[in-house]
């Protein structure tokens, strides 16, 4: 499991970003440029979440984001395990989701950024570092 400066814990909200073409693509690709990605187990469910709720939607979409979400199976993001006892107290402790609770669980337990466009997790993460 990488430590470290050069790890990011990228969430679903920041790769969503990345994989749909959202306004915030940029700035997200510009945190993750040259790092070690790292994300708990979740992420590929909450990925594919987000693809069926855009492709709901928008119907007329549905080739291009489906494409889209194909390039998740490429991008170098380490799955790890978390400690789901020690996520769930965290989850509780701050008022979280178990889910968001987990990728900061992880950022913290590797000692890298935790990426997100949830403002409510990047202020828990930011007062928590």
């Amino acid at each position: 499991m990488p430590t470290g400066t050069n790890v990011k814990v990228v969430d679903a909200s920041a790769l969503a970003a990345l994989l749909f073409g959202e306004p915030q693509a940029n700035a997200v690709a510009a945190r993750l440029r040259g790092a070690i990605l790292v994300a708990p187990a979740l992420l590929g469910f909450e990925i594919a979440n987000v693809c069926l709720k855009k492709i709901r939607r928008h119907a007329a979409l549905r080739g291009a984001l489906l494409s889209a979400f194909s390039i998740y199976a490429q991008i170098p993001i380490e799955i790890v395990e978390i400690d789901h006892a020690d996520a769930l107290r965290l989850a509780d402790a701050s008022g979280l989701t178990f889910y968001d609770a987990a990728y900061l669980w992880l950022a913290r337990r590797l000692g890298g950024e935790l990426v997100t466009l949830d403002s409510r997790l990047h202020a828990t993460w930011s007062e928590r570092r």
